[in-house]
């Protein structure tokens, strides 16, 4: 009974081994990341939040499996826009050694020299890549980028309070019957590029008459606007603490898995189409070990595991063939053809837009709260001090 016993223990454990064996993920070639490992390697990856496959809801954890098949340790950090990842990038004492900044801020730090050219030597997964996203305006070179995803912008809403016809047009989000119901970007070009879309005007002009023009929409848009938000927009729209918000395609489908009630579409204005990808930041100590990241996440496993998680886009082309995509998000010719691109813009242009978006922002709704409540409070605590100063007086004056 004993020996069965221990036989069936053992051709358990050998079923879990094999299974686990078995689960480990598939590469080209394993050899290329043994080589890093036991040389205490760590590399810092700056990424936008809610943005990889991290091993919940059974999907793959790609860090983690990365971890395990180089030995390469990844500290993995967030930001939310592509303006607070160039502050970070150009005015702290961290060094990243990957970084995920869409198009056209990809286009800025070349223009600045803040990006290495990437070997690709380093990079052989790089042949599953569509040439369609490397050598595009940003990096017509494709030295210095590699594609991570490409999606689109577009409006998510929730079909109890919004009709479909009212979420066909950026309109809906300056629609006064739902004052304090709908959120804006908290980025300049994407909320900038809502507003001149919405006026007829390219989302890439440089025209500061038509910039000034979509700054005043914007001003406009504040008095019904609940808040400018980015990461904040998952729960807002999933607990319906808002109804209307604009937001990148491929999340809207997560927010749309956590509450039924929420659609999707593309406003016919026009919207952006946008790619994200890969750059090593100049200072980094670990290049290579950096590119053996950017080369794992455009394995074919890996990179179909990972947009499917997230519900982006691939430019992997292998990886794209074993994704099914959401016919939710899936935009039609015509939207495709409407659709623009950011690119950089001059610095006159940029910094008109950035000094506007200061404007807007700060006098938001939030703002324009606290600033009367900032006035009650301080009136109280000028006629609280009076009333003290006149008890003492007369306190002191009874005692003489």
């Amino acid at each position: 009974m004993k020996k069965l016993f221990t036989c069936f223990v053992l051709s358990v454990f050998t079923l879990i081994l094999a299974t686990s064996v078995f689960a480990e993920v598939e590469v080209a070639d394993k050899s290329y990341y043994e080589k890093f490992k036991d040389q205490n390697i760590t590399i810092n990856v700056y990424n936008w939040g809610e943005y990889i496959s991290d091993g919940s809801e059974d999907s793959m954890d790609v860090i983690k499996e990365f971890e395990e098949i180089s030995g390469i340790d990844v500290n993995y950090t967030l930001f939310d826009t592509n303006e607070d990842m160039y502050a970070k990038l150009t005015n702290s004492t961290n060094v990243y050694d990957i970084i995920v900044p869409s198009d056209y801020m990809v286009a800025r730090l070349i223009e600045e020299d803040r990006l290495e050219k990437i070997n690709y030597d380093n990079i052989p997964n790089i042949k599953f890549v569509d040439d369609r996203y490397r050598f595009v305006d940003f990096d017509p070179s494709a030295e210095y980028s590699v594609p991570y995803t490409w999606n689109l912008v577009g409006l998510v809403y929730n079909t109890k309070y919004v009709t479909k016809e009212q979420a066909s047009s950026w309109n809906v989000l300056w629609d006064e019957s739902l004052k304090n119901k709908v959120l804006m970007f908290g980025n300049v070009r994407d909320a900038f590029g809502i507003a001149l879309v919405k006026l007829g005007y390219s989302m890439n002009t440089e025209n500061p008459d038509e910039i000034r023009a979509a700054a005043e929409e914007l001003m406009k848009q504040k008095e019904v606007n609940q808040a400018y938000a980015m990461d904040q927009t998952f729960d807002k729209m999933a607990n319906e603490n808002a109804y209307a918000a604009p937001y990148y395609a491929g999340d809207c489908l997560t927010m749309m898995k956590r509450n039924d009630a929420l659609a999707f579409t593309y406003p016919t204005e026009g919207v952006n189409i946008f790619i994200d990808a890969f750059c090593i930041p100049k200072g980094t100590q670990n290049k290579e070990a950096a590119e053996a990241f950017i080369n794992f996440m455009c394995e074919t496993e890996v990179a179909a595991a990972n947009c499917e998680f997230i519900s982006y886009f691939t430019p992997q082309t292998e990886a794209n063939k074993l994704i099914e995509v959401d016919e939710r998000i899936v935009p039609s010719d015509e939207v495709i053809e409407k659709a623009e691109t950011f690119v950089m813009l001059s610095d006159d242009a940029n910094a008109l837009m950035e000094s506007l978006w200061i404007s807007i922002r700060a006098t938001s709704p939030f703002n324009n709260t606290i600033f009367p409540l900032a006035i009650i409070l301080g009136l109280a605590l000028v006629i609280f001090i009076i009333l003290f100063i006149v008890r003492k007086r007369k306190k002191d004056k009874n005692y003489y």
